[in-house]
């Protein structure tokens, strides 16, 4: 069984890992989630309302734990939700556990760029 699609959330494999998050231009958040973790089905929510949100800062994407063990393994996630940020190919910042969007956006502050004319 898949994951739930997130809106405004691309799911990203094994196969399509480095493309989409080593290789991209700007800070990516990457949940890694599973069908089964219902802490994961809370953080749904909020991960897409960050996403819309913040689209202009941070890619979001979501790695299912279950169908993509090698991603799962290459950076020791062990806990569901694991949230990693990646920029410019490396993992810079890692969360772990659901958590309300004010208390994400206040984590992530550190590791996204600046706002546009502020």
């Amino acid at each position: 069984m898949a994951v739930a699609q997130i809106e405004g959330v691309a799911e990203v494999t094994d196969a399509t890992f480095a493309a989409e998050v080593l290789a991209a231009d700007g800070p990516v958040l990457v949940e890694f989630t599973a069908d089964w973790c219902p802490p994961c089905r809370m953080l749904a929510p909020v991960l897409a309302a960050v996403a819309r949100e913040e689209a202009d800062r941070i890619r979001i994407v979501q790695v299912d734990v279950d169908t993509n063990p090698e991603t799962q393994a290459r950076y020791g996630v062990l806990s569901m939700p694991t949230l990693v940020v990646f920029r410019d190919g490396e993992p810079v910042k890692t969360m772990v556990g659901a958590r309300a969007k004010a208390r994400l956006l206040r984590e992530l502050a550190d590791v996204l760029p600046a706002v546009p004319g502020a």
